[in-house]
């Protein structure tokens, strides 16, 4: 799918058919007679269009003449059930040229729907380094409430685990692991594209747009911090709980082995008294099976009473 925006002299994005300066390419899973066209319209490289359809391709920037290729990572809601994960990252690709400016994902994702229902402030397609700015800030922005759902979440598994005995607790948060595992590794590779964006100088950063540049790496050192801390508490918390099922199963099986041991000396007095034989204590009383069941009843308190000092219910 390829739509073209443009900002138009009120200052209101609006959809339109042909290629103007300063217009915005927006590509989504395109087709090859779109990629093709693109490439006609633009002379960019066909790689640039076609990496970040990759879903592996790495966050990495380039330059080729006057175009720059730079591709990111940014979170998306897993929608395969197969997969335990419940985000994972895709690659954006960012391509600035002297006259357009492109972007080329995979899917749809809400980040690109921002700008284009216009709810991103101070957004013109025509300023390119700002728009680039803008898409990394909104970018870190989403890693951070992906985080913090994931903080909240972790939080109602671990009251669940307090005296739980199933898996199904210990595998979400070996879901909520694995998602902290992608968003370290793509944060990490986002940070390297932007140091390397601003040291070697591939986009004019204007004076305005300082502030941006600072509130983007902020945001993005941010949400790496956050994910290594929710990480190394995560990991602790699935070794602290699988001790703690354990022990549960421990005890439970300690209490129905010593209800079992009780249960079993009646049923072993019955069974001494219950033989048809001469010369069996109480044979031929009257009382006898009270004797019996007396004895029973007495055996099982004892044992019961030892067991209940030992600690074992």
């Amino acid at each position: 799918m390829l739509n073209i925006y443009l900002t138009n002299e009120s200052g209101k994005l609006q959809e339109i058919d042909t290629l103007s300066k300063g217009c915005w390419m927006n590509l989504v899973n395109p087709t090859e007679e779109e990629i093709n066209w693109v490439v006609q319209q633009t002379n960019i490289p066909v790689d640039f269009i076609k990496d970040p359809l990759d879903v592996d391709e790495r966050s990495r920037i380039e330059k080729e003449d006057d175009d720059i290729l730079i591709i990111v990572g940014l979170p998306v809601k897993v929608k395969d059930d197969v997969d335990s994960a419940l985000y994972d990252t895709i690659p954006l690709g960012i391509i600035v040229t002297p006259f357009y400016f492109i972007t080329v994902c995979l899917q749809e994702n809400p980040i690109i729907g921002k700008f284009i229902h216009r709810r991103v402030r101070g957004f013109y397609s025509y300023m390119k380094t700002r728009f680039t700015l803008q898409i990394l800030y909104e970018i870190a922005s989403y890693y951070l409430n992906y985080l913090k759902y994931i903080d909240r979440r972790s939080s109602l598994i671990e009251r669940e685990l307090h005296e739980s005995m199933r898996n199904e607790e210990l595998f979400e948060l070996l879901s909520l692991e694995k998602t902290l595992v992608y968003f370290t590794t793509s944060l990490k590779a986002n940070k390297i594209v932007m140091e390397k964006m601003t040291r070697q100088h591939f986009l004019k950063v204007y004076e305005d747009d300082m502030d941006l540049l600072d509130d983007v790496m902020i945001e993005v050192k941010q949400a790496i911090e956050m994910c290594e801390v929710h990480s190394n508490i995560l990991s602790g918390m699935m070794d602290a709980y699988a001790s703690v099922i354990s022990n549960n199963v421990n005890a439970v099986m300690k209490f129905l082995t010593t209800f079992t041991i009780i249960l079993s000396l009646p049923t072993m007095v019955s069974s001494f008294f219950g033989m048809n034989l001469q010369g069996m204590p109480w044979h031929s009383s009257a009382h006898g099976f009270w004797m019996a069941f007396l004895t029973s009843l007495i055996l099982s308190c004892v044992t019961a009473v030892i067991f209940w000092k030992k600690k074992y219910f």
